[in-house]
């Protein structure tokens, strides 16, 4: 009976040194394919010239719309078409600077559970078309980009070259 825990013992170690070995090993970009490959819903930072701010695995630009409640959408029907929520697929990770305990989901009426940061519900806009950009920031002064604390940004920082901005939609009556 000794000798077997000594043998299971000594076979618990032995994993232990090996999987501290290939850990030690392993790249920033080992990680980063790591975090790449698993499935789920990534949010990450993306720099934009409002600093950087939360967007998609893909780099699109993730906004708040300030009527929502905490935790719960107020954004539906056509207002949804132009401004897609992020819906939840799988499990929710945290890029690199988002910070994981603000991560959550609302259940939309439909039932389908929809990506939050900090208690805002997060949506991207139909008029970005590229990572990075920020086409809705500022959008009827209730659409602006989110920081990695949460909050909106609603102004460039201090010394970049952007003006804040003031969209006007593409789409009539919205």
């Amino acid at each position: 009976m000794k000798t077997r825990i000594a043998l299971a013992s000594a076979l618990v170690l032995a994993l232990v040194v090996v999987g501290a070995a290939l850990g030690a090993g392993q790249s920033s970009s080992g990680v980063a394919a790591k975090q790449s490959s698993a499935s789920g819903t990534w949010i990450t930072l993306h720099k934009t010239k409002f600093g950087k701010v939360l967007a998609t695995k893909s780099g699109m630009t993730l906004y708040l719309y300030t009527p929502d409640a905490k935790n719960k959408s107020n954004c539906y029907t056509g207002c949804a078409g132009f401004w897609p929520p992020l819906m939840a697929k799988g499990t929710l990770h945290a890029g690199t600077g988002v910070k994981a305990g603000l991560l959550g989901t609302t259940k939309r009426r439909n039932g389908k559970r929809q990506v939050t940061y900090h208690g805002h519900p997060l949506y991207q806009y139909s008029g970005d078309s590229k990572a990075g950009q920020v086409s809705g920031q500022g959008y009827q002064s209730i659409w602006y980009v989110v920081n990695a604390s949460g909050s909106a940004v609603k102004h460039a920082p201090a010394g970049s070259t952007s003006t804040p901005t003031t969209t006007t939609s593409p789409y009539p009556g919205y």
